[in-house]
């Protein structure tokens, strides 16, 4: 990732709090002026047509899709006014779409609105891959099984780091910045994403433990790795809590004042972390805060 933040993405059909990813956008979109595609997809024809062989009629099924086609105008346009009275309120110019930008000449925010079509996880991560973030929101306990799969497709597949906002719309993220690293490949691709955060950032802390740390470069290795970019990070060496090292890792940033979080995603499987348990998935379930995470 370059030093600089360009292109957000925020696709906008995922359960959670629009207002909290909006809100974070904002907060990224300032501090990079940047701009923000928001993105909103629709319904694959497909998935419906598959029901054919489950035995329903093709009344049953016209019935579904009428239904399904009523709920996606819905949908669209809850998004659209949500969407407009966000860019009047923040004073975001809308363009329609990122490619309309020239950041020559770009003086202020802006921000697109586009309704997609086909498969949900595919066409947020082809977007993605052409983003500097992809920015979703926090995935709540009662979130369906389809907002987990976009998210979990974006973190694996987009090449793109992903943001994770809170629960409820922070008041500010990236001022006070945690880097988790423990040494692996997806903790060097999420310190390489956050370079532009904690180049803009008041405070960054470097939060290491033998629990967590992996076969890899120490932190004060990362420490000087920063220095290299302008960046000064202090070390914190933290313990988990009841052995739990996402808990421990949550707390250090909570004891730092930190608005936002990085670290790598899954170095152990995602399998192994949904039965066993583990940093990443800990993270994903409990932060309250920004949560920057990369394969």
């Amino acid at each position: 990732m370059a030093n600089d933040v360009r292109n957000i993405l925020v696709p906008l059909n995922g359960a959670g709090n629009i207002d909290a990813v909006l809100r974070v956008g904002l907060l990224h979109a300032r501090a990079f002026n940047a701009h923000l595609s928001t993105v909103l997809v629709g319904d694959d024809p497909n998935e419906m047509a598959a029901l054919t062989g489950e035995g329903l009629s093709s009344s049953m099924i016209n019935e579904m899709m009428e239904a399904a086609e009523h709920e996606a105008h819905r949908r669209m346009l809850q998004v659209r006014l949500k969407f407009d009275a966000f860019i009047k309120e923040n004073d975001i110019e809308p363009k329609q779409g990122f490619l309309e930008n020239d950041p020559l000449t770009q003086s202020r925010l802006s921000a697109s609105l586009e309704f997609l079509t086909g498969s949900e996880h595919e066409a947020v991560t082809w977007r993605a891959r052409l983003s500097d973030i992809t920015l979703m929101p926090h995935l709540g306990p009662n979130d369906n099984a389809r907002a987990s799969e976009v998210l979990h497709a974006v973190l694996y597949d987009s090449g793109c780091p992903l943001v994770i906002a809170p629960p409820s719309p922070p008041v500010s993220s990236g001022n006070r910045l945690c880097i988790a690293w423990n040494g692996t490949a997806e903790a060097a691709s999420a310190l390489r994403g956050a370079i532009p955060y904690a180049k803009r950032a008041e405070a960054v802390q470097i939060l290491t433990s033998v629990d967590y740390h992996r076969r890899g470069p120490e932190a004060d290795t990362v420490q000087d790795y920063l220095r290299l970019h302008g960046v000064d990070a202090e070390i914190r060496v933290f313990k988990g809590i009841d052995r739990d090292v996402g808990a421990g890792i949550l707390a250090a940033c909570a004891d730092f004042g930190a608005d936002m979080l990085t670290m790598g995603a899954y170095s152990h499987s995602r399998l192994r972390q949904m039965i066993l348990g583990g940093a990443t998935r800990h993270i994903l379930e409990h932060a309250e805060l920004t949560v920057l995470m990369s394969r």
